[in-house]
This record gives C-alpha cells, structure tokens and sequence, in this order.
C-alpha cells in the first residue's frame, strides 16, 4: 500500500511515559513498544508462583488493562513502570486468590457421586425472578455514569479491593472508594425498594451470567492485542474531509492474512442527536461495515472488527455519520477517508 500507508513509525526512543500518552491520544502503535519492553518482565514475575499458561494470560490480561485504561494514566502522578508491575501484582495476587478458593474435585470415573446429587435447577417460577432481577439491575447499571460503573466493574467483577481499584484507574484512593460507593447509593435508589437488596446481594450472580459474552469479548480483544504487538502492522492514516477539523483524523490497522482490524479515531466531535459514526472498509467495490462507535469525552475511540474479508488490504478506508442504529450502507456524510492515489 502506499499514499497513507506507512509501517508502525519507530517509537523506541520515546519514553514510557511519552508513550503512554500516544497510546491514550489514539496512536494505538504505542503499544507495541510497551510490550516489547514489560512484557518478558512481567512474564517472568507470574511465572515466579503460577504456571506458565497461567503466567502468560496475566501478561495478556496487564496489556489489555493499559491499552483500555491508557487515558486514566498520568505522568505527573508517577512513572509508567511501577504502574504497569503494580496492575501486575494485582493481576497475580487476584489469581493466586481465586485458586485458593476453588473446591478440590474427587475423581468420580463412574459418576456415582453425580447422579446421587439433588437437581438444583431453578423452578420456573424462580428462574423467571432471576431474569427480571438481572434485567432490573442490568437497567439499573446502564444508567449508572460510566465512571462509577466502570469502578463497580472492578471492584464487584473482577474482585479488586478499593486500594487496586484505585491503582486500576490511576485515581486518588479516596475518589475510587467515593465512587463505588456512589454508584451503589445509586444503584440503590434505581431499583425498587423491595428490591433493592436481593439485586445488589445478586450482582455477583449477574456478573456470572454475562461471562460468556464477556469471555468474547475478552479473547477479541486478546486478538486486536496481538495485532497492535505485531513488528510488522501497517496503518493507514485517515485524513479529514473537506469542512472537518484539521486535527480529526484516524488509523486503519490491519495486516495480510489476519481477519482483524482496529479503526481508531482521534480528536472528533461527539456526533450530533441521532447519529453515530460508523466504519467502513472497501473490498471489490463494495463497502463493509465495520461498526459504529461513539468517542469518549476527548474525541477518541477505538473499533474492533473481525472477518475474512479483513484478511485482504482494503481498497479504501472511511467514516461517516449514520443513524444511531448504523446503517448497511454508507448513507452519511463521510467525516475521514483513506484512497490509495492511481
């Protein structure tokens, strides 16, 4: 490819920290120099007390945790390593913990032991209350603002103390303990008094429920990871069209062979009340959705895609304003594009 497509840049020269803020800015190739340099170090701190499988997981777990969490790190509150071997400690202790409470199984070749214990299906009518509690309280958190749902999320999900929450989310510790507690009041006030405590004393149940789509969404995540990681990524650089912000810009990250592409938008305006942007890549004159995504708070964002046709290098690259819902075709007008010249 060439006109806008250019290998990772060289970042090896750039600190930790300076590369921190690229990645929070959008230049997802910031990550694959922070890999190179932590990621045999923290392999080699889980495998010290965990297994080597396991001990690889954590390393894939700590990257995940900068890549999505890389906006809340600030240099001006201390240095990038002991940040990223602090999440990995917690990381470690967190798997350690979990061990050490799993029940030690009996062998039972003949399932004797399985077939003398009692169904413990929930009845019909109980199973009924368990999906309207976890839709009340899935309502419930969707309303909650994302900073207290996101720290709820660590704290209740994945197990965090407040003192790890705070660590997780580069905040003052007082403000991470403010805020899960916040977001229970509210949680609290959302729900029905009658409620109220069956569904908080039942979050823990309703996390499990949504292990499954969250186990997909961590392994495409774990797939976009070592796509960033790889030497040899190309991107594509989207340029604003005509009447947009000259700093609205965006990357097309993809490479030959993989059915796995990661769009990230840099600097865009929040879209305006009923519209969305969505990602478009063109393969044999016919436009394939991406996906749509909205920005956060700084005009960035970062979209995932998977599919055969991904494996192809596209003929051309965009993102346009739709619908809130998307829409099967590009409809919109086009915010950044990327054509190769003739």
């Amino acid at each position: 490819m060439n006109n806008g497509s250019r290998p990772m840049p060289p970042n090896e020269d750039c600190s930790d920290e300076e590369l921190m803020c690229q990645l929070a800015a959008g230049a997802q190739e910031a990550l694959g120099p922070l890999y190179s340099r932590y990621a045999r170090l923290i392999f080699h701190l889980a495998v010290r007390t965990l297994d080597r499988p396991a001990a690889e997981e954590i390393v894939q777990d700590v990257f995940l945790a900068v890549w999505r969490r890389a906006a809340t790190f600030d240099p001006a509150r201390g240095a990038f390593r002991p940040w990223v071997l602090q999440i990995a400690h917690f990381r470690i202790l967190n798997e350690l913990r979990r061990r050490s409470r799993q029940p030690q199984l009996e062998l039972d070749a003949d399932g004797l032991h399985l077939a003398s214990l009692p169904d413990d299906s929930p009845e019909p009518a109980e199973a009924t209350w368990r999906a309207s509690l976890r839709a009340t309280l899935q309502a419930a958190l969707a309303d909650l603002p994302a900073p207290q749902r996101q720290a709820l999320g660590l704290a209740f999900g994945e197990d965090l103390t407040h003192e790890q929450v705070a660590t997780e989310l580069n905040l003052p510790l007082g403000t991470a303990k403010t805020r899960i507690r916040t977001g229970l009041q509210n949680l609290r006030s959302k729900l029905a008094p009658r409620m109220a405590v069956l569904a908080l004393v039942a979050f823990l149940a309703f996390l499990g429920v949504r292990y499954q789509a969250e186990l997909a969404i961590r392994q495409r995540d774990e797939r976009a990871l070592s796509l960033l990681t790889t030497s040899d990524l190309e991107a594509i650089r989207l340029a604003p069209a005509p009447g947009v912000p000259e700093q609205t810009h965006g990357h097309y990250r993809g490479r030959a062979g993989a059915e796995i592409a990661v769009l990230s938008l840099s600097h865009f305006p929040p879209a305006p009340a009923g519209q969305i942007y969505q990602g478009w890549v063109l393969h044999e004159g016919m436009w394939t959705a991406l996906g749509t995504v909205q920005p956060d708070v700084n005009g960035n964002a970062h979209l995932i895609a998977e599919g055969p046709g991904l494996a192809v290098p596209p003929e051309a690259v965009q993102v346009t304003l739709e619908p809130v819902a998307g829409s099967p075709a590009p409809s919109g007008s086009v915010v950044i594009a990327w054509r190769p010249g003739p």
